[in-house]
């Protein structure tokens, strides 16, 4: 009887390691199919930049598919007005703009700015986009191409003037990329035409070149910095190179920008072909960008 009974214990202790076994096999089998199957998988970088404005331009950040983006930005007077503007804040220009997205690579705006009373429309198309895996892309890159209408009355309306004069264009790409959770960068080469300048031998077209970068200093709270290089032989007389300083703060799923910046304007003519201010001799101004989202229209 007792030969029975250890006869039953090993062929028990057999079935019990043999299932053993075969559950190691199977892991192994499955974390295997894991493996390869991720190989084959491409991700893409989300949250290069935190909004689709760096400051005063466009970051290479879209709004999504179905959204619409409704932003108001500010900008006050320089700060060296002193306490009887009170340090700029008693005047403000502002811009108040509607983008929407009509697929997760493709966006379109328009606005208004108080500055030049200019209205703008713009698209934005994400061509390239930064992955790993399976399809390796070390940057994203988007194309803006913006038209702007300023609508000033004519200085002198008893000459002839024409409508056309007071249209501006832009072309823009933007190649950023996400070094890491808390750093981003992107280049900006832009060109401008302008159909009207003040002076005769005032150039129609600009080239310039901008940098601008992310740095994440807090959870919710990063440093951003926007710099446009004018080409000096392209550059209209008494302007100044665009420099910007500003804040991204995340709250409760929106992002509040607050900046400085030595340009008033807030479509591309205007911030980069119409700077005038110094930093140097205190020509900064104050202004921040608030926006709200709504979804129109679902992604499925």
């Amino acid at each position: 009887m007792n030969a029975l009974k250890i006869w039953c214990l090993l062929l028990l202790m057999g079935m019990f390691y043999k299932a053993g076994a075969q559950d190691t096999t199977d892991l192994m089998n499955l974390l295997e199919k894991e493996m390869t199957s991720t190989k084959d998988m491409t991700f893409y970088t989300t949250a290069t930049f935190k909004t689709t404005r760096l400051v005063n331009g466009h970051s290479v950040e879209n709004v999504a598919k179905g959204v619409l983006d409704v932003k108001i930005s500010h900008r006050f007077g320089n700060l060296n007005e002193g306490f009887y503007e009170l340090f700029g804040l008693d005047k403000a220009t502002m811009r108040m703009g509607f983008d929407y997205g009509i697929t997760n690579s493709l966006m379109i705006g328009v606005g208004r700015s108080t500055y030049q009373k200019t209205y703008d429309a713009f698209f934005k198309l994400k061509i390239l986009r930064q992955s790993k895996g399976k399809r390796k892309m070390p940057i994203t890159l988007s194309y803006v191409p913006t038209i702007a209408y300023r609508s000033l009355k004519w200085e002198d309306p008893t000459i002839k003037n024409y409508a056309t004069s007071r249209l501006s264009y832009s072309h823009q790409l933007i190649i950023g990329r996400k070094f890491s959770e808390g750093t981003s960068l992107q280049l900006m080469p832009t060109f401008i035409h302008q159909n009207l300048v003040t002076g005769a031998n005032d150039p129609n077209d600009l080239f310039a070149i901008g940098i601008g970068g992310r740095q994440k200093i807090t959870k919710r709270i990063s440093i951003n910095v926007e710099y446009y290089y004018q080409l000096e032989d392209y550059k209209l007389p008494g302007t100044r190179n665009s420099l910007s300083v500003g804040f991204d703060i995340e709250t409760g799923g929106h992002v509040f920008q607050v900046h400085f910046t030595n340009s008033p304007g807030m479509n591309e003519r205007t911030f980069i072909a119409d700077t005038k201010g110094r930093w140097d001799k205190g020509d900064i101004l104050f202004g921040f960008n608030i926006s709200r989202v709504f979804t129109i229209r679902n992604k499925h």
